[in-house]
């Protein structure tokens, strides 16, 4: 990991490469930010001994979490940037593992809202404290320099979210 990163500071301290700033910076992000996000994911998990839920069920479970009233399957794809079958596929295993309900409203039977059961609510609440808790451990323990930086980049990173957010938005056949 060590090695990783001098490598990530070889590749953006303009290092000769001949590669402008904004391509250098976008490999990075891209080289760092899919191992980042898995070990996150690995910590939060061995920290508490959370099942071990794919990126997307966790993804779904969070947009259904935050409706309440629930979603369609439709809305919930778009919310979570997937295709309808793809949430058809992981409202079938979530439901069979109870994370997931499917309720026909009374005023329409042929439509089915999906909503987060309370054993996935509660489960989202424990990754969430988890998570919090595995990254707390690690920058208590990163340099005052690294953890300054990071705080720095947290405002910027936002902006990234909402700049491809936006993009993806605007891009043809989404």
């Amino acid at each position: 990991m060590r090695e990783r990163g001098r490598a990530m500071e070889e590749k953006s301290d303009g290092g000769g490469s001949g590669m402008p700033e904004a391509a250098r910076v976008a490999a990075g992000l891209g080289g760092v930010l899919g191992p980042l996000r898995r070990a996150v994911l690995r910590a939060t998990r061995n920290a508490e001994g959370l099942p071990d839920l794919p990126e997307a069920q966790i993804e779904l479970l969070r947009a259904l979490s935050s409706s309440p009233e629930g979603l369609s399957p439709g809305v919930a794809a778009t919310r979570v940037r997937v295709a309808p079958s793809t949430v058809s596929n992981l409202v079938r295993t979530m439901s069979a593992a109870r994370l997931v309900e499917r309720v026909r409203p009374e005023h329409d039977q042929r439509t089915v809202v999906l909503t987060a059961s309370d054993e996935a609510r509660h489960l989202l609440e424990r990754y969430d404290r988890a998570s919090s808790a595995a990254l707390t451990r690690v920058v208590e323990d990163l340099s005052d320099a690294d953890r300054a930086a990071l705080s720095q980049v947290l405002p910027a990173l936002d902006r990234l979210v909402t700049a491809l957010e936006a993009a993806d938005a605007t891009t043809p056949g989404q």
